[in-house]
């Protein structure tokens, strides 16, 4: 498995489609921060990024406070923000809006998404967009979250875009009985898959010059440590051997590793070592002695010492306190 999808498959990615907004020029719609909300939208998740994707016209992405600049939008492109900032999508730049949190309170009557029309002169330019949310976990280890910038925007690619915007349309326009039913869920879906999407073409779009642990799993050198790490995690790595493998000094290689990655490659390994180690014990089949073998630890009380420190918790009150954890699709 590649190193990327490793990640998303462990910090359990999941996704819900709020809205449907048709709107015609001039329009704005505000939304406020994700931490503003109160867990209204994804209540399970950790970490809570919000996400649009135009399906018809064009239109700006915009952060609230201004320290990014807009972002154009056109049909086929998602832009996501990671820190779950505040953000204005509008027919021009600089405009804003007034955020209504309370559009965000599902009643435990009505389905997902809730369809938004605004500015609605027949003769105005037309923008359709979808808005959603997309959670993750970010214990004990998500090396993406800090890699990612706080707008994110990336085109669907041509051979995608025809049918995630056709799915999407048909979803959208499909209401009540059993026509609507597994919207929700077909959309949440489409919502992970889209923001995939995006990462891949993020990631392609990268120049030489950047670092983080994007970039790094882009880097000849320590993508192939990477993939060997994920690849084999409780395999019996040093420092010297990693080396060896890609073909690099060991002084060179932990020092290429630490600028692109952050942390050092013994401690990358360490942690995700512990992520693993999670999701284990989450599962409930195997005992915390299990779990640790399985992710490479020789010593029961190595593991607990280790799991401690960088959680905040022994394992076996992790298990108890997160085993149960479901990423329900939805607030009620």
């Amino acid at each position: 498995m590649d190193v990327l999808s490793d990640v998303l498959l462990s910090v359990r990615l999941t996704g819900a489609v709020f809205f449907d907004v048709d709107a015609r020029s001039p329009f704005v719609t505000e939304s406020p921060s994700v931490a503003s909300l109160d867990r209204e939208v994804l209540s399970g998740a950790e970490q809570v990024i919000a996400f649009h994707v135009v399906t018809q016209g064009s239109c700006w992405a915009e952060i609230i406070d201004g320290g990014e600049p807009p972002v154009a939008l056109q049909a086929g492109d998602m832009v996501a923000f990671p820190a779950g900032d505040a953000n204005v999508m509008a027919s021009a730049p600089g405009m804003r809006g007034i955020p209504d949190p309370s559009l965000y309170r599902r009643p435990p009557d009505r389905t997902l998404p809730f369809s938004l029309r605004m500015s609605q002169e027949s003769t105005a330019d037309r923008t359709r967009f979808v808005c959603g949310f997309l959670g993750c976990d970010t214990r004990p280890f998500n090396p993406l979250l800090d890699s990612l910038p706080r707008i994110v925007h990336s085109p669907v690619s041509a051979q995608s875009r025809q049918w995630v915007a056709s799915l999407i349309d048909a979803a959208v326009q499909t209401s009540g009985g059993e026509a609507g039913s597994g919207r929700e869920a077909m959309l949440a879906k489409l919502a992970e898959l889209m923001f995939v999407e995006a990462l891949r073409s993020h990631l392609a779009e990268l120049g030489d010059d950047e670092r983080g642990w994007l970039a790094g799993v882009r880097h000849p050198q320590v993508g192939a440590a990477l993939r060997l790490m994920h690849g084999r995690a409780a395999a019996p790595w040093t420092m010297e051997r990693l080396a060896h493998e890609v073909g690099m000094s060991r002084s060179s290689f932990a020092e290429q590793f630490t600028t692109y990655v952050g942390i050092p490659p013994m401690q990358y390994l360490a942690r995700w070592r512990l992520q693993l180690a999670a999701r284990l014990l989450e599962s409930g089949t195997l005992s915390v002695a299990q779990a640790a073998t399985a992710v490479g630890y020789q010593s029961e009380a190595a593991f607990n010492r280790a799991f401690k420190r960088e959680v905040g918790e022994a394992p076996g009150a992790w298990r108890r306190g997160q085993g149960r954890y479901l990423h329900p699709p939805l607030a009620p």
